[in-house]
C-alpha cells in the first residue's frame, strides 16, 4: 500500500451509504471518530505481505487471457457474418490459415489479416505471462500443496493465492464459501407474511440464491474446478453422480461439488498437507 510507510495503522473499511449533509471534513470526522470507538462493521483485509508479486502476475495474465478470448471471438464473428462455419479452435492456427481465409469475401479478409497477427503477438505475450505467473507461484510452497486438489492447475491455484493469502482469515467453510460467492441466501424482503392484521415471518425456509456480495475471481476458480472434475473424471465424480442419483437437479449438485472443493482446499492450506482421498473426500461441510 502506498500509504502504508506513512502511518501507524491503516484501515480499508467497506461503508455504507450515509444520509444527511455530506462534506470532506464532516466525512473526514465521521470515519476517524468511527476508527477511534471501534465503530467500523466492515474492515477489507489488505495484508498482501509475500504474495504482492504474485497477485500482480495473476492479474496481468487474466487480462491477457481476457484479450486473448475477445479477439478470438472478433475472428469468428468476421467468419460467421460470412457464414462460414468456425466450430472448434482450427479457425486459429497458422497451419490451416490461408485456407479460411480464401473462403472471406475480400472486404472481409482484409480485416481477418489484421486481426491474426494481433492474435499471434496475444498469444506469444499470453505464454511469457503464464510461464512468470507459474513460476512466481512455485516460490511458495503452498501452491504445490494446492495443486493436488481435485480440479484446481497451476493457474487457478495462482490466482487463488494471492486473493486469500491465508486462510486463518476464514473460521469455518462456511466463511469461506460465502467470500468466494458459494453461500446460499435463505433470505429476502418476501419472508413476512400477513396474518390476523400482523406481519409475522414464515415458517418455511426458502433457497433464494447465492450470495451476490463476494469475489468474482474466486467463484471462478471454484466452479471452475467443479466443471474440471466432471469433465475430466477426477475423484470426487462420484460424489457428484450420487447426488443425481438421489435426485438433485445438475446445477445444484455442481454447486455442491465446487463447494466441497472449497472446503477441502480450506481445510489443506490450514493444515499445511496434500490431497488425500481417504482423508479428504469425506470432508465436513460446516
Amino acid at each position: 500500500m502506498i500509504l502504508s510507510p506513512h502511518v501507524e495503522d491503516l484501515v480499508v473499511a467497506h461503508l455504507s451509504e450515509r444520509r444527511g449533509q455530506k462534506d470532506d471534513r464532516r466525512d473526514a470526522f465521521a470515519l476517524a471518530q468511527a476508527l477511534r470507538v471501534g465503530s467500523i462493521p466492515t474492515r477489507v483485509y489488505k495484508g498482501l505481505g509475500r504474495y504482492r508479486k504474485l497477485r500482480q502476475l495473476a492479474r496481468a495474465h487474466r487480462m491477457v487471457a481476457t484479450d486473448v478470448a475477445r479477439v478470438r471471438n472478433r475472428l469468428k464473428s468476421l467468419y460467421r457474418s460470412r457464414g462460414v462455419s468456425t466450430s472448434g479452435k482450427r479457425v486459429y492456427g497458422a497451419a490451416e490459415r490461408a485456407q479460411w481465409l480464401a473462403k472471406l469475401h475480400p472486404a472481409t479478409r482484409a480485416a481477418a489479416e489484421v486481426l491474426y497477427p494481433q492474435l499471434d503477438a496475444l498469444v506469444e505475450v499470453g505464454a511469457r505471462a503464464q510461464k512468470d505467473l507459474v513460476d512466481e507461484s512455485h516460490r511458495h510452497p503452498i501452491t504445490r500443496i494446492l495443486e493436488t486438489v481435485p480440479g484446481l492447475g497451476k493457474i487457478r491455484v495462482a490466482e487463488l493465492v494471492p486473493i486469500v493469502i491465508t486462510p486463518h482469515r476464514f473460521r469455518t467453510s462456511r466463511q469461506f464459501w460465502s467470500y468466494c460467492g458459494l453461500g446460499i441466501v435463505m433470505r429476502s424482503s418476501s419472508d413476512w407474511v400477513r396474518v390476523d392484521g400482523r406481519w409475522i415471518r414464515d415458517d418455511v425456509a426458502k433457497t433464494r440464491g447465492l450470495n451476490r456480495n463476494h469475489n468474482r475471481t474466486l467463484k471462478w476458480v471454484f466452479k471452475g474446478a467443479a466443471t474440471t472434475v466432471l469433465t475430466h473424471g477426477f475423484p470426487l465424480r462420484d460424489h457428484y453422480d450420487q447426488m443425481l442419483e438421489a435426485g438433485t437437479k445438475p446445477n445444484l449438485a455442481k454447486l455442491t461439488l465446487a463447494r466441497k472443493i472449497a472446503a477441502i482446499t480450506l481445510a489443506m492450506w490450514k493444515n499445511e498437507e496434500v490431497y488425500d482421498p481417504k482423508r479428504h473426500r469425506g470432508q465436513q461441510e460446516g
